[in-house]
């Protein structure tokens, strides 16, 4: 399953990527989650694992550069881009230097243009994933990491929040 995550202050806007994605993008099993606050968006990213942000670069709470920078901090592997009216070369240079974002959209976005980027970032996220298998494996190889290890990872790479429990105060379990 592919988890793109949409972040912007306009919802006319979420609307109309999320329709585009839909009739554009030809990827089975996609699941696309839209936020217009940001710090909803965070707190998603700490429950769920997406392969591709893209964010607003001027919303109300925050910026588009550091919502993505809160995104590297919470899930670095997820690949960051930024959709934005503005062509700056401040506001794109900050893009890139403190989020590192993977590319920069300009508003209006052309179909094309966002469905390549689009696989060009799913493509990268895929890469970065196989990087870490490979890391892994080696890990292992090497006895700093066992086996128990690697497959706790791999359980949890493929339900993300699978592992992770919350506890109440006297031993429970929470939902």
């Amino acid at each position: 399953m592919r988890r793109i995550l949409l972040v912007d202050d306009e919802i006319n806007v979420l609307n109309a990527l999320v329709r585009a994605m839909r009739q554009h993008l030809d990827i089975e099993d996609l699941h696309i989650e839209t936020f217009t606050d940001p710090f909803d968006a965070l707190t998603r990213c700490a429950d769920v694992t997406f392969d591709l942000v893209i964010s607003d670069f001027r919303m109300p709470q925050m910026t588009g550069v550091e919502f993505l920078h809160a995104i590297k901090e919470v899930a670095p592997d997820t690949v960051r881009m930024i959709l934005s009216a503005s062509t700056e070369f401040e506001t794109v240079t900050s893009a890139i230097n403190d989020a590192q974002v993977f590319r920069f959209i300009p508003k209006p976005w052309q179909v094309g243009d966002l469905r390549e980027n689009i696989r060009l970032a799913l493509d990268y996220h895929d890469s970065l994933r196989k990087e870490h298998q490979l890391a892994d494996r080696q890990r292992v190889h090497e006895g700093t990491l066992s086996r128990e290890e690697l497959a706790l990872r791999k359980m949890e790479e493929e339900e993300p929040g699978l592992l992770k429990v919350k506890w109440g105060p006297n031993g429970e379990i929470i939902m």
